[in-house]
């Protein structure tokens, strides 16, 4: 749909939605651009106050993202007309607990009432024009890194079910409700450290469309632009699951956006044969406030994993060839 929309031609633009990038970015001066994005989604744990805190993580996500700081952010609230104000409430606090943990100040927001519950947050955020992270970029021996296990998706479906272990539970909610700004500060520390230009070669939070949605994404670049594409090699066996992932997999709590990212990749990735059933699923399953996907090269990976102890190396990027994604 957004292939017929006419592409925004103000020069100022520096990220539009022409890659389906996490964020726009809109240069202001010659040293300073605005990142915007908006995100917002139905509960989903029973916890209002937990589903604030959630709603406002995955909204902050995607600026940290494109390697830029937080700085406001405006609330977005669908409520039953007759529902309870102290639910709305106390989803309002834990949103308005993360935002100061980011230290981004909300100054305002708008609500209508909806039979549905919704909540989340436009937020606007400052990078230099120079250091913008891009979704595209990943280059032929770049490693792969990832910041957070995987596993929200089903654990969340089960949860609904009434099928999902309190430990799993309390683990998707503690993944879910951490923010990626520390991941971010490692990145920018190795930035600061290195002696080549950009070292970060690309970036983008895992959410909705799952590991292999947004590595897609990543992988197709952007030849138009000069940025090439590239195949991405994953293994499943180094990736971290939630605890009770996998076992919700196979009991078979899948969420639809889990069989619509299946649909989507399609002939895109590869799977090898000892990629069992399970995990294809876990790599397709759709994530909320999902870790970082990261391209950087080989010589920059350890000094990453030692940045942040919580970025781990899931695979490396290839030359293209007839599939961009490679599960061994």
């Amino acid at each position: 749909m957004l292939a017929a929309i006419p592409r925004v031609t103000n020069e100022n633009v520096l990220v539009g939605f022409d890659t389906a990038d996490d964020a726009g970015v809109y240069q202001i001066s010659p040293d300073n651009a605005l990142v915007q994005t908006v995100d917002f989604f139905t509960p989903v744990v029973d916890d209002p106050y937990i589903f604030g805190q959630i709603a406002a993580v995955n909204a902050l996500s995607d600026v940290y993202a494109m390697g830029g700081r937080p700085l406001s952010a405006l609330a977005m609230v669908c409520f039953p007309e007759k529902g309870e104000l102290e639910i709305l409430e106390r989803i309002l606090a834990g949103g308005l607990s993360k935002m100061m943990e980011a230290k981004c100040t909300v100054i305002g927001g708008h609500s209508i009432r909806d039979a549905e519950i919704k909540f989340g947050y436009a937020v606007t955020g400052t990078i230099h024009p120079e250091k913008i992270w891009r979704n595209v970029g990943a280059r032929t021996g770049d490693a792969l890194l990832f910041t957070k296990p995987l596993g929200t998706g089903v654990i969340s479906t089960a949860l609904k079910n009434d099928k999902a272990p309190a430990d799993a539970v309390s683990a998707a909610i503690h993944s879910m409700s951490t923010l990626n700004r520390a991941a971010a500060e490692a990145l920018h520390e190795i930035e600061s450290e290195t002696k080549f230009d950009n070292p970060i070669h690309a970036v983008t939070d895992v959410t909705g469309f799952g590991l292999l949605g947004h590595a897609r994404e990543m992988a197709l670049g952007n030849p138009a632009k000069g940025i090439e594409t590239a195949s991405f090699e994953f293994d499943h066996a180094q990736l971290s699951y939630l605890p009770g992932a996998r076992q919700a997999a196979k009991d078979g709590h899948l969420p639809g956006g889990l069989k619509n990212n299946r649909e989507f990749i399609g002939d895109c990735a590869g799977f090898a044969t000892a990629v069992s059933k399970e995990y294809r699923d876990l790599l397709f399953d759709p994530q909320t406030s999902g870790g970082l996907l990261i391209t950087l090269p080989e010589a920059d990976t350890a000094g990453l994993e030692r940045a942040y102890e919580f970025a781990y190396r899931i695979g490396r990027v290839l030359p293209r060839d007839q599939k961009a994604i490679h599960l061994i």
